[in-house]
């Protein structure tokens, strides 16, 4: 086990090294190759990203995938020492992209290094994703076509190891409220800040009915507003966007025309309707494992890749969601550690 803890270690300091913030992820799937072809592991690539599956593959047998995405957002202006410079320090390994979710990323694949040679009653599918930070079509949604069937993903952001078995979706929209430019010293024009008011008001207000045991209610925020030009001009138009995050009891595209019948003068535009609330039942086999062995399942009001899966997932990964896109993020050597012994136990017998 302490080889593939330290390959685990070595690999992820060679990522934290290479940046790779959404779109930009060409250089540290180069190195994740590299390492896959030291380690003896024949792969796949699509852009940027990368997938290989259990040598004994079977198409008769029902197939789990270890995903992990391996693009950062970009660091934030408060760090203390250099994103991209790994350093190890009180056990901690500190750097960008460390916790989330390098920790997961490089963990599932030493499970899977451990895992694919043994006897198992299922193939084994581990998949690199890009662009999951920002939701791109050139990250999962580019590789799903060109991967086999899958039954069951585990995914590996962080979680402290506890199984996140639901997740909120998420849907932007554009609102839009129209009025007549005009002096502001005079009383000319329709200003679209007032036309817009009780609508926003209502935005404000409105609450969801339907509650969810795991993720809570469906949250509906206003997050940005843009109007006028100068102080003495009556605006003619007015931008806001609208952050929805759905339960599993709301699809996007309901909530969409739901909103629109509620609006009294907003108009209102989806970007996406593609990233949906995700969920996996309680009672499946994978979920009861780790129940089994001392997990408590939760839900997570982060989004994942999970969205871009028409298959079972739930969230399984080293570090906390907390350290996430923050200053001098870090994951704990011990977590990595406990991070591939977990997955192996929960993978072995299964």
């Amino acid at each position: 086990m302490k080889q593939y803890v330290d390959d685990a270690i070595e690999l992820l300091q060679q990522l934290i090294a290479t940046p790779s913030v959404s779109r930009d992820e060409g250089a540290a799937a180069d190195v994740m190759e590299t390492f896959m072809d030291r380690w003896g592991l024949p792969h796949g690539r699509e852009g940027n990203n990368l997938w290989v599956g259990s040598p004994d593959w079977s198409d008769q047998r029902p197939t789990i995938m270890l995903n992990a995405h391996i693009d950062t957002v970009k660091p934030v202006a408060s760090w203390t020492r250099d994103p991209f410079k790994p350093q190890i320090e009180d056990g901690r390994l500190y750097g960008l992209g460390s916790n989330d979710c390098g920790g997961g990323l490089v963990a599932l694949l030493q499970a899977y290094r451990i895992m694919k040679d043994r006897q198992r009653s299922y193939n084994l599918l581990y998949v690199v994703s890009a662009e999951e930070e920002i939701s791109g079509k050139d990250g999962f949604s580019r590789v799903l076509p060109l991967l086999p069937p899958v039954d069951v993903a585990i995914v590996g952001e962080p979680t402290g190891m506890q199984p996140a078995i639901a997740e909120k979706g998420l849907m932007v929209i554009d609102g839009y409220a129209y009025g007549t430019s005009g002096h502001a010293a005079r009383n000319e024009g329709v200003n679209a800040i007032y036309e817009a008011l009780d609508d926003l008001t209502w935005l404000r207000d409105y609450q969801f009915r339907k509650e969810s045991r795991l993720l809570g209610r469906t949250k509906m925020s206003v997050t940005v507003i843009e109007a006028g030009t100068q102080h003495n001009v009556v605006p003619d138009k007015l931008h806001f966007v609208i952050d929805v995050r759905p339960n599993e009891f709301y699809q996007n595209e309901y909530i969409f025309r739901f909103l629109q019948k509620k609006m009294k003068k907003c108009e209102l535009k989806e970007r996406s309707f593609r990233l949906h609330s995700s969920s996996i039942a309680e009672d499946h086999p994978l979920v009861q494992k780790c129940v089994a062995m001392g997990m408590k399942p939760f839900g997570s009001p982060t989004l994942s890749d999970q969205a871009l899966m028409p298959f079972p997932s739930f969230k399984l990964g080293p570090g906390e969601s907390s350290r996430s896109h923050s200053a001098d993020e870090f994951i704990c050597l011990s977590e990595i550690e406990q991070a591939i012994q977990t997955y192996v136990t929960l993978l072995e017998g299964f």
